[in-house]
Parts: structure tokens; C-alpha cells; sequence
């Protein structure tokens, strides 16, 4: 590849913190790339993307942005007018168009169980509006979330989970950067959080690069040589 590497910008998705890409980011670095894992607020879909979209305005130089789950619900959000976005790469993740929700999306074909696996927990926020906290259920988490990790890391993962806010997931897209943006997908075939099928149609209708992987919806996790690639490959196609 030549020239100058694209930062590589990960974010989260729901249930996660940065620390989930761990596996991806040490490959990556072990390609030469600038990583940064960006923490995703899970507050709202608007507020969540203009913070990804002022970190990525402060990164010089290209932009490889990737998004698991929700993330890629935000980074979609975020990139619209980001000059520097070179490629995006959804990971198990929302492609949302414009005024669909990560909810429509989930529930566009059957296969998600995370629906029944949830804690709703009621919190105020700082002014004053209350809203409810999404937890999955840390007795479920490891077949729900990441069945394909083992059961001591799918632990800890469950205890260290971040919640996202019910209004989040049901709040619209006002942009879908991959429409203008090269994009690259991973679908996992055997996810519990966002359908299989769901995440090829959003694929197909984007007209992305995809590629399939047998994994849970944590496949950063289980399978991070595989996601590490597709980024790659995003990455050089791009440059």
C-alpha cells in the first residue's frame, strides 16, 4: 500500500466499551496502521454521531471508519461530510437509511432474541429527562452476545457492559453515508442481536463488499484476524 496509512477508527456498539476490539486493534497495529478506539456514548443516535464525527474531524490524514452494531448506525450518522472518510466498514452492524432506527432494522426479519434477554433499568439524566438503560442480562450474555467466546472472557464482558438507551436504538438516521462512502460488511451468520438476514439485506441494498463469517455477534472478539482483514482490505482498496 502506498503512501500514508488511514487512521483506523473502531466504534463500539451497544453492550461493549472500546476494550472489544482489543484483538482487531493488535492486528491492525501489527500492519503498520494508527488505531484509535473511539468511545461511543450510547446516549442518543444524533449527540452519540456528532461526537464520533468531532473525533474523526480531529484524526489528520484518511479515515477508515468501522462500526460494530449500533456503531455502525453512528458512523453512518457521522461521516456524512467527514472529507477525510476514505471507507467504512460495518461489522455485524446497523446500515440504517435515512429515518430508520436500529430497532426497524432488527425487527425487518426474525432471528434476534435480544429483545426477551434485556434489563431495562429507569435513569434521569443530567437535565432532568428520564429515559430507561439497556443491559442484557449478565446470566445470558455469553449465549446471547458472544457464544463464541470463551465462557471466563464472555464473563467479564457481561460485567463490564455498557448500556444503551432505549431512545438510541429507536431514534431515526438523518444521514447513510454508505451511500456515497465505499463500504465493506461482515455479516455474522450465526448472530442473536441482529439478524443474519438483516444484515445481508443492508449489505445487498448498499451495494457493499461483504464477506460471511461463522460468529456470534461479538465476531471482533472471537474472530478479530477476520475483521482485521476486512479493514485491511477496505484500507488498500481506498488508498
Amino acid at each position: 500500500m502506498s503512501g500514508q496509512k488511514p487512521t483506523v477508527v473502531l466504534v463500539h456498539g451497544a453492550f461493549a466499551d472500546s476494550s472489544s476490539w482489543n484483538g482487531v486493534v493488535e492486528r491492525l497495529q501489527s500492519y503498520d496502521y494508527p488505531v484509535l478506539a473511539a468511545a461511543n456514548p450510547l446516549r442518543g443516535l444524533t449527540s452519540d454521531s456528532e461526537y464520533v464525527k468531532q473525533v474523526v474531524a480531529s484524526v489528520e490524514g484518511p479515515v477508515v471508519l468501522v462500526g460494530h452494531s449500533y456503531g455502525g448506525a453512528v458512523v453512518s450518522n457521522a461521516a456524512k461530510g467527514l472529507d477525510n472518510v476514505k471507507a467504512l466498514v460495518f461489522v455485524a452492524a446497523f446500515m440504517p437509511d435515512e429515518g430508520e432506527s436500529a430497532l426497524d432494522l432488527a425487527g425487518r426479519f426474525p432471528g434476534s432474541t435480544l429483545g426477551e434477554a434485556l434489563r431495562p433499568v429507569p435513569v434521569t439524566l443530567s437535565d432532568g429527562s428520564r429515559t430507561v438503560d439497556l443491559y442484557i442480562e449478565k446470566s445470558r450474555f455469553h449465549h446471547q452476545f458472544a457464544a463464541d467466546v470463551p465462557e471466563e472472557t464472555a464473563t467479564v464482558m457481561a460485567a463490564t457492559q455498557r448500556p444503551v438507551t432505549n431512545a438510541a436504538l429507536a431514534e431515526a438516521a438523518s444521514a447513510a453515508a454508505w451511500k456515497e462512502i465505499p463500504s465493506w460488511v461482515l455479516v455474522a451468520t450465526e448472530d442473536l442481536n441482529i439478524p443474519p438476514r438483516t444484515q445481508t439485506f443492508m449489505a445487498e441494498r448498499a451495494k457493499a463488499t461483504s464477506i460471511a463469517v461463522a460468529a456470534s455477534h461479538a465476531v471482533g472478539v472471537s474472530h478479530p484476524v477476520d475483521v482485521a482483514r476486512l479493514i485491511n482490505e477496505a484500507a488498500q482498496a481506498t488508498a
